[in-house]
């Protein structure tokens, strides 16, 4: 290959953004089949309602590993490093999913799940919230996050129509996550520029960056959101599939789609992201979103028999997790972006496993019907975090 060429390949920027944008892709996908696979995983296993949630708490620890470790690793070995061995962590997990004929070793991939899935999020969102000059780029980042999501229950419910067992499902999945492998070895092999900078220049500045990060009131608030917010998202993206068949009498096929339905919901919300904000503002962009929420969630609850308010509620679930990453730089100082960014991104993953663990264990009480009702006091707990953040915050915000 000629210099010239190499160099023509090292340095634009848009490569950057579209490995961004087909990892946003993977993970969504790898998140987003879930739901539909999780009556399959309980009938091979045997498990109920309760016992399937290990596979969400398995997950914490690589979750709370990248949250304490994103920033150092991407400082000291690069974010094109640091996503090559998230993207090869999540894949092996993957095809470990698929081919493990014991549920344990299966629970214990869930780390390497964590782990993958909080590193891609924590770095990429990094990389994408320094373009400050434009708040599309950020939701387009996780607008793409919602084309895989919407396209993971899709694939999973095509290929379970055509008598394709679920572990089959997932080597489909391992298969697609492991392109962003491959992206991210040509990143590190040809020395991709905007991906191989650090940021930060030494080890005990990048260590004395997160702890200033996580004594910083408005970090820890934000990251209390995201939790909440990624734990609603990811409640009704797993269980609304099993809501409805087995509560509510949908049938699969129909059931399937409609998930696709939610996550195409939040898609399109994310595409719009940009142009609402421009219009409303990131502030009053959240309070409208929030507002929505609560009003798809409640006719989901009360109105059993549409399928309508899937779709509403992705959508309006769509600008709160990009516009609080967006607005942090002008919320913190810029020291402590990409380690608060980090560990906000990587906690805020807890909430997709601690979150639909919780929600499944009082379903396995109380009945798949109760999940929609634990949805609303989460939008509460939203509010109040979102109102406190504004509060905190510089009055010139956008």
């Amino acid at each position: 290959m000629s210099s010239k060429l190499r160099s023509l390949l090292r340095n634009p920027a848009w490569i950057g953004v579209a490995l961004s944008f087909y990892a946003f892709i993977a993970i969504g996908i790898a998140e987003g089949g879930l739901g539909v696979l999780i009556p399959s995983i309980q009938a091979t296993f045997n498990l109920n309602s309760a016992t399937i949630t290990l596979l969400f708490l398995s997950q914490v620890s690589g979750y709370v590993f990248a949250a304490l470790t994103s920033s150092l690793m991407s400082s000291r070995f690069g974010l094109a490093r640091m996503l090559l061995l998230a993207s090869f962590c999540l894949t092996c997990a993957l095809v470990t999913y698929a081919v493990s004929p014991y549920w344990l070793l299966m629970v214990a991939a869930g780390t390497f799940v964590g782990l993958g899935i909080g590193l891609i999020d924590a770095g990429i969102n990094t990389y994408i919230a320094n373009h400050q000059g434009n708040a599309d780029l950020m939701g387009l980042l996780h607008a793409f996050y919602g084309v895989g999501a919407l396209l993971g229950p899709a694939v999973a419910t095509t290929l379970l129509a055509m008598n394709v067992n679920w572990r089959g499902v997932y080597l489909v999945i391992a298969t697609i996550v492991g392109l962003t492998v491959l992206g991210m070895l040509w990143a590190v092999v040809y020395n991709y520029r905007p991906l191989n900078k650090r940021t930060s220049v030494t080890d005990t500045s990048a260590t004395a960056s997160l702890s200033v990060a996580l004594r910083t009131p408005t970090v820890l608030l934000a990251g209390l959101l995201l939790l909440v917010y990624v734990g609603t998202e990811a409640s009704v993206g797993n269980w609304a599939y099993s809501v409805q068949t087995v509560s509510r009498g949908t049938p699969e096929i129909l059931a399937g789609y409609s998930v696709s339905a939610y996550w195409l919901g939040l898609t399109l919300g994310r595409l719009a992201t940009g142009r609402v904000v421009r219009y409303l503002g990131a502030v009053r962009t959240l309070d409208s979103a929030l507002m929505l929420l609560g009003i798809g969630l409640t006719a989901w609850w009360l109105l059993p028999k549409q399928l309508l308010s899937l779709p509403i509620i992705g959508f309006a679930l769509a600008p709160i997790f990009p516009m609080t990453i967006w607005l942090m730089p002008q919320r913190i100082p810029a020291a402590i972006v990409p380690a608060g960014i980090g560990f906000m991104t990587s906690v805020a993953s807890l909430g997709a496993a601690g979150i639909p663990a919780g929600v499944g264990a009082v379903a396995d009480r109380f009945g798949l019907g109760i999940i929609p009702v634990l949805m609303i006091p989460l939008v509460v707990i939203m509010v109040i975090l979102h109102r406190w953040l504004v509060e905190r915050s510089p009055t010139n915000q956008s």
